[in-house]
Order: structure tokens, then C-alpha cells, then sequence
């Protein structure tokens, strides 16, 4: 990892001291795969030698006949290929695009790829964005609740009205294009020509946009952002994109275009060569986590973490975040790094940005399901990790932030991930597991699931309750029933779905 431990009460006060550690954080960062040093010396690098929104989602439309309107637009997308039933081409979107006459090229945009913390990356790049007063556009996939969640403007997801407009604005064109086409235009083909067409409308000062899957094919990559963002690369989706994070980091590196920005997050060796090789062939700068950017510090804070970041243009001190990990703290470093690159500094400019505004933007940072906490007593805990990087470091977080004497698991995990690999990192982590299952098709059964947690925790810790209601309230009595009320929680994670469902079932949204 790229950042320093949390300070401890020993750790010396002298203010260089985190500036030479960061030095000791790039001098280890240089120590490696000397065939990367090949690759690097063909691209160019920012070294910049410088000094020092509402988050959360919306319920369904409370006018019935708005409510219903939304209804018959999720029915029709709900017609079409789901995001797990691809293509690989972006041919029907660039089709669409063009009927539509390129709305995506009338602001610049900023491209998120990666295996983890993509939409949590976008938020925070967005509400940088948002502080320096620009008019932002977002686009994430997939949503906890609501599918308006996917689309949103100057920081809040679109409101129901506006994203069945969005819709019928540009139904006759998918239906043109549909028509002409082997294929119809996939779900996630007509929500990315929505969101498009919506930030171009508003308009945009700038788009966030995540992709999907991958990159190269990803529906999202019609853009040509100046900016492309790689947050950390690890297995996941290994049938489409590949069995190695290398081979994966080629299908990602596709969102790397002709003299853009790259910010790229901590990477397996692997990844980090195939993309580095990718900025040297498009002459795209390259700014990498642990040496041009970085985490100097975090300590735990009441409700989050207290940073210090090193950026393109300087240091940033004593910057709260009101989320949860050390895996949020790396992609604080990441979006800043990409808002700085957004602004030119790296580049043009060898300054910090302000201190108060980047302090103030990311205070109010929300990253709905991604170690959320959502009621106490006890305290229950939202988090959306659906693979094993995910779960390891959402383990890693619970551990850090919460003194849990008794922490109940509730999984539902999808049938077409690494199950097991999920399930094992959070052994260690749970006294007993409640298995159940989301209303996904693509869930896993139940019983399935259940097979393989005895598998991994024993006979004795595992429970199996098919429907999320009874195993919420099962957790939530095994959390209780230890007599350490105080140091009782139960983890909901698993699955977006399960975490979303469990969200609506416990009162959010």
C-alpha cells in the first residue's frame, strides 16, 4: 500500500516528518519489476516539484402517476439484455451517438475504470468538482435502490420526472437504431445514451463517468476523457475480461486515449505493466499512487478518517472523510489527483488547489452501502464488496473502524462470482454467518450458499434463512444474544442487491 499507518501516540510531531515519509513510500514504490522502468521511460510522467453533496438515495416518486411512468420505463429497459449479457463491441452506442448528434462530445469528462472502488472514486471526484464550483454530471452503475441513482446532476440522482424524459427523449432513437442493428441496444447501452444526452441537456460543466465492465467495449467508452482514472485492478468478471489482472488491465486500459491524464491507483505488477505500455503508445501522461500522489498519513476519527494527501501540486493536511478504510483513503488520493489533473496542475500548474475548498468537499463526501451504517443498537453495517479484493479490504475496514466483540455476518451473493474467495475473507472476521439470497435472478441460492459457508466456517457457525427479512432479524438476535450489547454488529454485504434491499428493509430510502 501507498500510505503510512495510522499515527500512533508515539509517532513524532516534527512537521517534515510526513514529507519524509512519503519519500520512504516513493523509494519503496521504486523497487521493483525493473521491466517496468523499460516501460516508464517511454512515457512521460507528472512530477510536479511543488510546496506543500446530498449522498444519499432516493425512494420511489410519491406522485402516483410519476411513480408509475417510472415503472413503465424500468419494464422496457428491463426488456432488453441485462448488464451481464454482452456484445463486446461498442458499435450500437456509437450508432446511437450519432443519431443523437455526439452529445457526449459537448463537455469533457473524466473516465473511472478498475475492479473496486470506482463508484466511491466518482462521488468524491464529483463533489470536488462541485465545490470549485463547476456543474457536474455523474453516471455509476450499478444502483443500491433506485435506477435514477445511475444519473446524476450537480451531485443528486435525477428525479424521477426528469429521467422518464430523459427516456422518451431518446426512445426514437434506440428504436431507429434497434432497427437497423443485429442486436437491440442492451439495458446498459440505453441508460449510458440517457445519461449522455441528460448531461448534455443540463448541460454539463463536466461528466464522471464510471464504466461498467471493462473498458475497451465498455458502452461508456464513446467519451474521449482527458482524464482516465484506473482504481486498483484484481480478479472479478474473469470470463469476460480475463484470468489475470494483466490480462484485465488490457480490456481497462482501453479507456486510455491520445494525450489524456492517466491516474493510476496502486496495481498488481502485471496491470500496472500492460497500462503503462498502453500511456506510452497514445502519449498519455501517467501519474502513479505511491510516487506522483499518494496518502502521507490517516489517523481514525470519529466518523471517519483524518488524511493528509500529497497531490500533483502540493500537500493537503488534516482532510476529513467521513467514510470508512483504508481502501477510502487510497481513493481520496486517487480523485484528488484527478481533479488536480483536470485543472492542469501537474501540467501547467505547479500549485496546490485550495486547501479549504478540497477540505470542504470532501467532508461531505456520502458513499451510500459501502460501510454504512445504518442503525445501532445493534449497530448494523452496510457494504457492498462483492468480491474477494472487495471483501478483504471491506474486512480490513470493519477492524479498523468498529471494536465489534461479536459481529454477525448477513451474505447474498451473486452465483456468477468468486463465492468462496468472498466468503474466506470474512472468516476471520465473523463469529456466525446467516447466508440468504436477494430477489437477483442472478442470486445464488440459498442452500447453495450455504454449502459452501460450512465449507469455510464449520456446520455450528452458519445459518440459512432464504428470505433477507428473516435474516436480518436472525442476525440481529445472534448479534444480541452474546450479552455484549455494546460490542454487538451485524455486516450485510454480499451483493449491491442485498446491501440496496437491505437498505429499503431497515428504512433507508
Amino acid at each position: 500500500m501507498s500510505d503510512l499507518p495510522p499515527h500512533d501516540d508515539d509517532r513524532p510531531t516534527d512537521p517534515t516528518d510526513d514529507t519524509d515519509a512519503f519519500e520512504d513510500i516513493v523509494g519503496a514504490e521504486t523497487d521493483r519489476d525493473p521491466d517496468l522502468a523499460v516501460i516508464e521511460a517511454g512515457s512521460r510522467t507528472l512530477r510536479t516539484q511543488a510546496g506543500p453533496p446530498s449522498g444519499d438515495i432516493p425512494a420511489r416518486p410519491t406522485d402516483p402517476e410519476v411513480d408509475k411512468a417510472l415503472r413503465e420505463v424500468e419494464a422496457e429497459l428491463a426488456g432488453r439484455w441485462g448488464e451481464t449479457k454482452l456484445e463486446p463491441s461498442v458499435r450500437r452506442i456509437a450508432a446511437l451517438m450519432d443519431v443523437l448528434g455526439e452529445p457526449q462530445r459537448a463537455y469533457p469528462s473524466i473516465h473511472i475504470t478498475g475492479t473496486n472502488g470506482k463508484t466511491s472514486t466518482a462521488r468524491m471526484i464529483e463533489s470536488l468538482l462541485s465545490a470549485f464550483e463547476l456543474r457536474t454530471g455523474r453516471y455509476t452503475s450499478p444502483h443500491v435502490q433506485s435506477i435514477t441513482e445511475r444519473i446524476s446532476l450537480d451531485g443528486a440522482p435525477i428525479e424521477a420526472g426528469r429521467f422518464v424524459e430523459a427516456y422518451h427523449d431518446i426512445k426514437p432513437y434506440v428504436e431507429l437504431v434497434d432497427a437497423k442493428e443485429e442486436y437491440r441496444l442492451s439495458f446498459f447501452e440505453v441508460l449510458t445514451g440517457m445519461a449522455y444526452a441528460a448531461f448534455a441537456d443540463a448541460p454539463v460543466d463536466v461528466a464522471v463517468v464510471e464504466v461498467g465492465m471493462g473498458g475497451s467495449w465498455d458502452a461508456t467508452n464513446v467519451i474521449d476523457g482527458s482524464v482516465a482514472v484506473v482504481t486498483p485492478i484484481d480478479l472479478d468478471h474473469t470470463d469476460r475480461l480475463g484470468s489475470t489482472p494483466g490480462e484485465i488491465a488490457g480490456e481497462k486500459s482501453g479507456i486510455i486515449k491520445p494525450d489524456a491524464t492517466v491516474i493510476m491507483a496502486q496495481q498488481p505488477v502485471d496491470a500496472a505493466q500492460v497500462l503503462l505500455k498502453k500511456a506510452v503508445e497514445v502519449d498519455a501522461t501517467v501519474a502513479r499512487q505511491g510516487l506522483e500522489f499518494g496518502v502521507v498519513a490517516r489517523q481514525v476519527a470519529v466518523g471517519g478518517q483524518l488524511l493528509t494527501l500529497r497531490g500533483l501540486g502540493g500537500e493537503y493536511e488534516e482532510v476529513f472523510l467521513p467514510l470508512h478504510g483504508e481502501h477510502q483513503a487510497h481513493n481520496a488520493s486517487v480523485a484528488l489527483a484527478a481533479v488536480e489533473a483536470f485543472f492542469g496542475i501537474g501540467a501547467q500548474h505547479a500549485r496546490p488547489l485550495d486547501i479549504d475548498v478540497v477540505r470542504k468537499a470532501f467532508a461531505s463526501v456520502a458513499s451510500p452501502g459501502r460501510l454504512e451504517v445504518v442503525r445501532r443498537s445493534p449497530t448494523i453495517v452496510l457494504d457492498a464488496a462483492h468480491n474477494p479484493a472487495g471483501a478483504r479490504a471491506t474486512a480490513a475496514g470493519i477492524s479498523e473502524a468498529f471494536d465489534f466483540s461479536n459481529l454477525i455476518g448477513v451474505v447474498g451473493a451473486s452465483d456468477d462470482k468468486d463465492v468462496r474467495g468472498l466468503l474466506e475473507a470474512f472468516e476471520p472476521l465473523f463469529a456466525e454467518i446467516v447466508v440468504t439470497q436477494n430477489s437477483s435472478h442472478r442470486a445464488m441460492d440459498a442452500d447453495d450458499l450455504a454449502a459452501l459457508a460450512v465449507e469455510v466456517f464449520g456446520d455450528e457457525r452458519v445459518q440459512v434463512e432464504p428470505r433477507l427479512p428473516d435474516a436480518l432479524e436472525a442476525a440481529i438476535t445472534l448479534a444480541e444474544d452474546e450479552g455484549e450489547f455494546a460490542g454487538a454488529g451485524v455486516l450485510v454485504t454480499g451483493s449491491v442487491i442485498t446491501v440496496g434491499e437491505a437498505r429499503l428493509l431497515l428504512g433507508r430510502g
